[in-house]
């Protein structure tokens, strides 16, 4: 049986006191359950996030990694510099970093196995914008960002994985995916990982990254093929964040 997880995505918010004060109130809230939860904090905070989640429930996670070893890449840290830091997960191809910072499928597949040459687990994102959903293109997307890695790393590169769909369309447009539609392609995903490897489909997890919140996450989890959330804004408040954690 899958384990279910809750991943904050905590994007480029909050202050050194305001992030350590956060997961101190997210691990008082936490209960001995088998759901897996994390937060993915700015690259500054997590020296100091790394060492308040030490022998605690709470895994730490990166918003992305970059997509070399080594070099000369300025602004950019490496899956070596944040394996050092203990960060279990690190967020790879999120719609934001596609959108406004050019990630390609392909550079997304070489951070994608970075990470997991130094043993971080990646959370690859994959998602449709409103223009692609509405030309009936969301299954063909989905299929390139999935081959990009694939083709780089083969199927069996997902056994020690996570996978996040976004729908692009949904978040912050006012438009919301209904739990059928966001299991429709948590479906999708799985049986296309499972027409190459049936026993990591059955394995791998698919969490929900289209704006989950309190109010929906019971609806969403409950579905047959949603494993869990990257949680965006819900995910600084530790309440909140907590709802839908325990909504599992």
């Amino acid at each position: 049986m899958r384990q279910s997880l809750v991943v904050g995505n905590w994007k480029m918010n909050g202050t050194r006191a305001s992030a350590e004060l956060l997961v101190k109130d997210i691990i008082a809230g936490l209960e001995s359950n088998n759901s897996g939860i994390a937060v993915c904090a700015p690259y500054v905070y997590l020296p100091g996030i790394g060492e308040l989640v030490k022998n605690t429930r709470l895994a730490l996670g990166a918003q992305n990694v970059a997509d070399k070893p080594s070099g000369a890449f300025t602004g950019e840290i490496s899956a070596a510099m944040l394996s050092e830091f203990d960060c279990k997960y690190a967020i790879v191809g999120h719609s934001e970093r596609r959108t406004y910072y050019g990630d390609t499928n392909e550079s997304v597949a070489a951070r994608f196995c970075q990470a997991q040459e130094k043993g971080i687990i990646p959370i690859l994102c994959v998602g449709e914008t409103l223009e692609q959903r509405e030309e009936d293109q969301t299954f063909s997307m989905i299929n390139e960002q999935l081959d990009a890695v694939i083709n780089l790393t083969g199927i069996a590169s997902f056994d020690n994985a996570v996978i996040a769909y976004e729908p692009v369309w949904a978040i912050g447009t006012g438009k919301t995916a209904t739990d059928e539609q966001a299991q429709e392609v948590h479906q999708y995903i799985r049986k296309y990982i499972a027409a190459q490897d049936q026993a990591i489909a059955d394995k791998i997890q698919i969490i929900y990254g289209g704006s989950a919140k309190p109010e929906n996450a019971k609806g969403l989890f409950a579905m047959l093929d949603i494993d869990g959330g990257l949680i965006g804004g819900a995910s600084l408040d530790a309440e909140s964040f907590l709802k839908i954690y325990h909504s599992i």
